[in-house]
This record gives C-alpha cells, structure tokens and sequence, in this order.
C-alpha cells in the first residue's frame, strides 16, 4: 500500500493524511475508531453529547482502537474547560473546534501535548488562531455542509496557505483520490471529509437514510438559514422545502419546542442554555432569534440521522452528495483514496520534460 507523508501525518501520527469530520450524531466510536484503524484520523463529535456520553464515547473508542484520534468540542460551550480535562486526561490525540477556541485553551492542550486544529472559514481567522499558537487549520470551502460561507475551497484554500504557514487540510468538496492530489497540489496538508465519511459501513446512520443519500443528484442540496438561523447545507427534502416557506414566527417557535426537547434529552438546566445561548450569541455575533432557532440544529438532525425521520427531520450534506454512488467499509474508502492520488501525482510527474519544461498539448 502506498502512503503519503505529509505535515498533517507527521504532526498527529497517522497513516494518511485523511480526516473524518465530527459530524453530530454521525461521528461516534464506530466511525471514529473504523478511520483510525484504517490509517486516517476520525474526529468524535461531542456537541451533541453530554459530557457522561463523551466519556463512554471516548472510552468505547479507545477499547477499538490504539491508534490517534481526535475529539471536537464547542469552544463556546459552558463545560468546554471540563471537555478539555477530560481529553487531558484520558490522552486524547487531537482537540478539534468549529469555533476558535480561547488562546489559554490552546496553551493549556498544547502544554499537555495534545494537537490543537481548529476549523476556520476565512484566511483572516486562520491568522488569528496561528498567532494563538493553533498546530494545525482545518478549512472548509462552501461545497461543505458547515456554516462556512459560499467561498469555494478552490479560492479559500490557497488564501488560507498564503495566510498561515502551519498545516492546513482541505475540507469541502472531496470524497476521492483525484481530490486529495489537487488539495496536495494546492499546499494542503491532507483533506478532511464529512459526507463521504457518513455514507461508509460503519457510519451509524440507518441504512434507509443512507440510500436517500446515494440516490440524489449535484443539485440536491440547498444553503438554508430556515434550519438554525444561519447557512446550513442540507438535503432539499419536503420538511426543508415547509421550512423554506415558513414565515418567521412558526420558525421560532418551532425552535423553543426544540429546545425544550433537547433539554429534556440531555439533562441541561434552563441556565444553562441560556448561558450557551449567551456565549454563542457573543462569539457568532448572532441575532437574539438565531440563537433561538440554534436548538432547532441538534434536534432535527437528530430525527433524520439517527431516528431515520426524514419527515420530521433534516439531513445535513455536502455538494458531493450527488456524486457519491456506494457504501464503502473505512478501509476500503481511505485506501483506495489514497492509492488513487498516488497514481495521480505519479502521472503528473510524467508530464515534465527532461528540462524540467510542460509538454506543449499541440
């Protein structure tokens, strides 16, 4: 098997320089551990767990696996601190977050020798979290299913690179072997991939979910800000279509019955939302009805990508959806991944003269 040794496997210590993103309610154990066995690096999603299930979540993964891994944690979060304990404590490889996290944080993780990679949607964010001594950027490009912006990564990758000179992996947009040899080609460090990641064996979403998935086209997916409030690639289902059409009113109390029923299911306090809320509203620079309609995300996800209510619920995706066509284990995914840009880069290095000089295409 041929390998690729770049930035990014040499600063975490795996095989291939492949992530898997931390999707809610997607990226647990099975997942996760399946990525590291096969050489990448999978990333746990801890925002829709509470902080008992993340324990168990890391713990089920570690029995799995001996090989690095990594957790994502919402910097904004009110337990963020005891998350970072506990990723201390149970040496956990690499901590991820989708927002930038606090500059003591950072020191704090790093001084414990765990890898610090933020996600980031813009070259200046990417300065501000480097300066903060940040290992590592993820950055995503508007082909993705985060709240990322229309920027395509073909155009936000290489401002990040002339911005930043620590690792940065690409993410948004791959799912293949030609991909991964453009984003080394760019001056990425690897790629990061959520979508492709969730239509494998291992993913836990249900099977019937998953062919829903499979059978859409490029065009599919629509950028909604019906779901939570802000940008949110999802699959153009009937209940996004209702949401889409929704008026205002109906959105936000649809978002406070969510919230209830995430309390419920989590065991938070009131207080303790609200002080969420607070943070999130802070850090995001959010209207007071986006941090309302914010509930909306955990629980309507929830209902298409574990209950397989694709009814009552909405199912988070990437443009590549349309182009994705099986179920792959792990394994064979990053390994034919990999194999496949190999032989690319091999091609392109044929294509130079023995003067160094491009072949004219005459």
């Amino acid at each position: 098997m041929s390998v690729l040794r770049t930035p990014l496997t040499e600063l975490v210590g795996i095989e291939h320089p492949i992530v898997q993103t931390g999707m809610g309610w997607v990226a647990g154990p099975s997942l996760v551990s399946a990525t590291a066995e096969a050489g990448g690096l999978g990333i746990l999603a801890s925002a829709t767990m509470t902080f008992a299930e993340l324990e168990a979540a890391i713990a089920k993964t570690k029995a799995h696996t001996n090989k690095p891994f990594g957790v994502n944690i919402r910097a904004d979060a009110s337990d963020a601190p005891e998350r970072i304990d506990l990723l201390i404590r149970e040496r956990v490889a690499v901590a991820s977050f989708a927002l930038a996290p606090k500059q003591e944080l950072i020191a704090k993780l790093k001084d414990a020798g765990v890898v610090v990679i933020p996600s980031i949607g813009a070259a200046k964010h990417a300065v501000k979290v480097a300066a903060w001594g940040a290992d590592a950027v993820i950055v995503q490009g508007g082909e993705g299913g985060g709240h990322t912006g229309p920027v395509a990564t073909t155009l936000l990758l290489p401002s990040v690179l002339d911005a930043v000179d620590i690792p940065v992996v690409a993410a948004g947009g791959f799912f293949d072997g030609r991909g991964l040899a453009a984003a080394l080609a760019y001056g990425a460090a690897g790629v990061a991939m959520g979508t492709r990641f969730l239509l494998t064996k291992e993913s836990t979403v249900p099977d019937a979910v998953k062919q829903e998935y499979l059978k859409r086209q490029l065009q599919d997916t629509v950028v909604s800000l019906k779901v939570d409030g802000m940008p949110h690639r999802v699959l153009n289902t009937e209940l996004v279509d209702r949401l889409e059409h929704s008026g205002r009113w109906r959105g936000l109390a649809a978002a406070v019955s969510n919230a209830a029923k995430f309390k419920g299911m989590t065991g938070m306090k009131w207080s303790t939302m609200v002080r969420d809320g607070l943070a999130m509203r802070k850090a995001k620079d959010l209207t007071w009805s986006q941090v309302i309609m914010a509930a909306n995300t955990p629980m309507l996800l929830r209902a298409g990508l574990v209950e397989g209510n694709t009814r009552a619920g909405v199912l988070a995706a990437g443009q590549v959806t349309g182009i994705i066509d099986d179920l792959p284990t792990c394994k064979e995914l990053i390994d034919r991944i990999v194999a496949d840009a190999v032989t690319r880069i091999d091609t392109i290095a044929t294509l130079t003269t023995d003067h160094g000089a491009t072949p004219s295409t005459s």
